[in-house]
């Protein structure tokens, strides 16, 4: 019992490291290289759990294997386009202005059903509002609507508006993010100060962030019943 116990341990945290050193794209977004490595990794970390005969090494060296081969050729492809392209393919122009482009949906081997979902998913009724659909290597629809049919901004409308960068997280569940707040040119001091206003201490903060404006934003921790 103990070692199969172990087995699982060894290889979840082998996986995982593999898994980690495929970088940070998401599911959706690998490619058929990425896909294909992740799945064979799949099924050898599994064959040591099952068959506890089978020495780990059998499983950890094809993975370390898989691993540095995964990195090595997502290095290459930084510098090569023409690996770019065999890896990863390339992106398909499936909609032209406003047009489908039934050659190109059958060269993807892409139907009508999962063009018009992945369109209603992005909030477009008519094909005809769109100027460029582009199917990415992910298999994700990328839509570029007609100028006419895109959401008013404010430049649209010649309304200046300020920077406004990224709110910073003060507190989290609890704890004080130091780094966040010595980045921000703060101390604890000022934090205490802002909290007391509140009459509240950091361990009743559920989530404290500091916006660009100035504004401390927090939320307080449920009280537990």
């Amino acid at each position: 019992m103990f070692g199969l116990v172990y087995r699982t341990i060894l290889i979840y945290f082998i996986v995982l490291i593999v898994v980690r050193l495929m970088g940070k794209r998401e599911i959706g977004q690998l490619s058929p290289f990425d896909f294909v490595v992740a799945i064979i990794i799949a099924e050898l970390a599994a064959i040591p759990m099952e068959s506890t005969g089978i020495p780990l090494w059998k499983a950890i060296l094809p993975m370390v294997t898989l691993a540095v081969l995964e990195v090595l050729l997502s290095y290459l492809a930084l510098h090569s386009p023409f690996l770019r392209k065999i890896l990863d393919g390339e992106p398909q122009v499936v909609i032209k202005n406003g047009q489908i482009l039934k050659k190109e949906l059958r060269k993807a081997r892409y139907n009508l059903n999962d063009l018009l979902a992945q369109l209603r998913e992005k909030g477009i009724v008519n094909v005809c509002d769109v100027e460029f659909g582009v199917l990415e290597t992910s298999g994700k629809l990328s839509v570029i609507p007609k100028s006419q049919k895109r959401p008013v901004t404010p430049e649209d409308l010649g309304i200046a508006t300020g920077y406004e960068g990224l709110p910073t997280v003060l507190i989290m569940d609890g704890m004080i993010v130091k780094e966040n707040l010595r980045s921000s040119g703060l101390d604890e001091a000022w934090l205490q100060e802002r909290l007391g206003e509140f009459n509240i201490r950091p361990g009743d903060v559920f989530l404290a962030v500091l916006g660009t404006d100035g504004k401390l934003f927090i939320n307080k921790q449920e009280e537990s019943t």
